[in-house]
């Protein structure tokens, strides 16, 4: 048994021991699919861990407690990863279609155009 904020920190899921604390007492992991509210309270072998870390959401399972903050290669034998794999997205700006949208540089220019002739005559 170990408290989950030192063990999401000793699986280097986060850079400080100090912020995984805060996102566990905002309400922000998870616990066996329960919100967990305490930086005190117990990670057990088979626990699932649900959390966001950067634009991702990850689910983990406890394999193993942690003893130290080593390399990166001994963090992940502390888990199993079962975040389900991303869907690749398309580029929103390479997806749009003519004229949808916020005009790209090329079109404010000959918007530029259209208006300096339209003003001349």
């Amino acid at each position: 048994m170990q408290r989950v904020d030192k063990w999401l920190w000793f699986a280097r899921f986060f850079k400080s021991r100090t912020l995984a604390a805060e996102m566990v007492i905002s309400g922000r992991v998870r616990l066996n699919g329960e919100r967990c509210t305490k930086a005190s309270q117990s990670v057990r072998q088979g626990d699932v861990l649900t959390f966001a870390a950067g634009a991702q959401v990850r689910v983990v399972k406890v394999v193993a407690d942690g003893v130290r903050r080593g390399p990166v290669p001994e963090a992940r034998s502390l888990y199993e990863d079962l975040t389900p794999p991303r869907v690749a997205e398309t580029p929103s700006a390479a997806g749009r279609e003519r004229g949808a949208g916020r005009p790209t540089k090329r079109d404010r220019r000959a918007i530029d155009r259209l208006r300096d002739s339209s003003n001349e005559n």
